[in-house]
């Protein structure tokens, strides 16, 4: 019986090069923010950069605001495959609904997101973005019950004759007397400063009775 030879062809050892479109995908953001001046993000930057990020993103910059430069740069820059990196949470938003904001921007690109501190905020993964769906399920359900109470509230008030609204900022008097002088010739600024109002208020008690 004849013997077969089994040979192996030894291929070629480099490393074929990777695509544009794979090292995009591979890129993982890091975000690292701070209140006030005072503090520092340098032990935020080492966690995220120990954690594989090839950039971090640094803000000064208090979480109650909606505009945060640095945080603009970072959803501007983001490309599908992405993954953006945060310690926890409350570094990303100081509120349910900024949150969720700020992530469906990021899925909307095709992005990742995952929080260090916080090992159940991975959108990288199924269970990740289950728990993910269901805080926005919540968070909605939360916002309809506010709206509930704000209204039932507001009935029960006008039921009880309360005026709702801010309070005028001229008395009855006032306003009879402002459009009095108005009507006398007198410049709305001077009336407003003698009420230390601003002239606009002036203005539009002017036109309400015209």
């Amino acid at each position: 019986m004849k013997k077969v030879v089994a040979r192996t062809i030894k291929g070629s050892e480099e490393t074929p090069p990777v695509a544009a479109s794979q090292q995009a995908a591979a890129i993982q953001y890091g975000y690292a923010r701070v209140s006030t001046d005072g503090q520092s993000v340098e032990a935020q930057v080492r966690q995220l950069t120990d954690a594989g990020c090839t950039k971090v993103f640094r803000e000064v910059a208090s979480g109650a605001l909606g505009d945060r430069a640095q945080l603009r740069r970072l959803l501007t820059q983001l490309e599908a495959g992405n993954v953006v990196l945060v310690t926890r949470l409350d570094r990303l938003a100081r509120s349910t609904r900024d949150l969720l904001n700020t992530l469906a921007t990021i899925t909307d690109r095709g992005a990742g997101f995952r929080s260090l501190g916080d090992l159940w905020a991975d959108t990288t993964t199924a269970h990740g973005r289950l728990m993910l769906t269901v805080l926005g399920g919540l968070a909605e359900f939360e916002r309809e019950l506010i709206r509930a109470r704000t209204g039932e509230g507001r009935a029960r008030a006008k039921a009880r004759g309360v005026k709702l609204g801010r309070k005028p900022k001229l008395t009855p008097h006032q306003q009879r007397e402002a459009r009095q002088r108005r009507e006398n010739g007198e410049v709305v600024r001077e009336i407003a400063r003698s009420y230390n109002v601003h002239h606009s208020t002036i203005s539009r008690l002017v036109a309400s009775s015209s």
